[in-house]
């Protein structure tokens, strides 16, 4: 008889896939320098789009990869399963979030604030919207797991084709800093690496997105462990992402005004107090303000991480270094919920590892505040 995986093997599965598939992000990066965001935002919808329909219909038995542990011992994976998760993840969480970066950094021009908050709130509500309609189809409309997936599958396939007429590749505006400088220090991805600002802002971005990795995952046991029951979980996963929403369209008007990396200290700064506050909290307003704290700071930092690479580094090599920089956003995402998990196991208590946490967020909130970032001055003033 034919075993099913159970949930800790799907999520070990999972964790493997997610850590092999951030080793898209740099080969799509230069790809999108090489041949344009245009073609390769078609290519990877195409073939997102084919593993996701591939991926409904897979079935169980085929060749076995290796034991993964579970509840009643070492159950083997089939690879041909691993493979298509290996390239939802590659190409969606890694390689399509390089391009869309790509495209607007590279289509937002000199002023980038406004162009990316707004951006920012579209992806936000993409998602919401799409949560949404993937949540009516199981609850309403009686809808299997394979037929969600085959939608969703051919309707990203229709979409790489639609890219393909539609999309056009931006070009850089006459006089904009950096748009004729490509074999200047600045502009290519080891040029980048070697300035601090790169560093700063790529771990800056990949520690938050760690942190809400782990905190979203284990939301409701945090709450619990606070004395909260499931209704304030709800009502937490509610509103959180709707004050996300206003965030990133008051961080993309912030950043016409003050420099990216005061953008980003501020963020940071607002995760380490919410995050220091937590373990204290009592009441439900104090709970909720825990929340926005944590939905204001995603905001503001998705903003300055966003915008940061074209005004610091120029078009020319935009779709590398911002590939090298999601690739470390990826990997500390997948390590998140391990992070939050081992901190429980360790002290009995998720309080100590919170906190550990809040010093990690504030000190590299300093270290943003102080950084030199690379034509960094208000975009509206330039």
């Amino acid at each position: 008889m034919q075993k099913k995986l159970t949930g800790v093997a799907f999520a070990a599965l999972n964790f493997w896939a997610t850590l092999a598939g951030a080793a898209f992000c740099l080969p799509v990066g230069w790809a999108i320098d090489r041949f344009g965001a245009r073609v390769v935002l078609s290519a990877v919808l195409l073939a997102l789009g084919a593993a996701v329909v591939a991926l409904s219909g897979v079935a169980p038995g085929g060749k076995e990869l290796a034991p993964w542990g579970t509840e009643g011992g070492a159950l083997p994976v089939p690879l041909h399963l691993f493979a298509l998760v290996l390239l939802t993840r590659g190409l969606g969480q890694s390689a399509l979030s390089v391009v869309s970066l790509a495209l607007v950094g590279k289509a937002a021009g000199n002023k980038p604030g406004a162009v990316i908050g707004a951006y920012s709130f579209l992806v936000a509500v993409g998602f919401m919207a799409a949560f949404g309609a993937v949540k009516r189809a199981f609850e309403s409309g009686g809808a299997h797991w394979r037929d969600v997936w085959a939608a969703m599958g051919w309707a990203l396939v229709a979409f790489g084709a639609l890219a393909l007429v539609f999309v056009r590749n931006p070009t850089p505006a006459a006089g904009e800093p950096n748009a004729h400088r490509a074999d200047e220090r600045g502009d290519t991805l080891l040029a980048a690496l070697r300035t601090p600002a790169f560093w700063v802002f790529a771990l800056g971005t990949s520690f938050y997105g760690m942190v809400a990795a782990g905190t979203s995952l284990f939301n409701q046991s945090l709450l619990a462990e606070r004395g909260f029951e499931r209704s304030v979980f709800l009502t937490v996963t509610t509103v959180a992402p709707l004050i996300g929403l206003a965030a990133n369209l008051c961080a993309g008007w912030l950043a016409t005004k003050v420099r990216l990396n005061a953008v980003l200290a501020g963020a940071l700064a607002l995760q380490a107090a919410a995050l220091a506050c937590f373990p204290f909290v009592e009441s439900r307003a104090q709970v909720y303000g825990y929340a926005a704290a944590m939905g204001v700071s995603g905001g503001a930092l998705t903003v300055a991480f966003f915008a940061v690479w074209r005004q610091a580094f120029g078009p020319a090599h935009l779709g590398s270094i911002q590939g090298a920089a999601q690739l470390l956003t990826v990997l500390a995402s997948a390590a998140g919920p391990l992070v939050l998990a081992a901190g429980h196991r360790a002290a009995g208590s998720y309080a100590p590892v919170v906190q550990q946490l809040a010093i990690a967020a504030a000190l590299l909130a300093a270290v943003a505040w102080f950084v030199p970032v690379p034509n960094s001055a208000p975009t509206e003033r330039e």
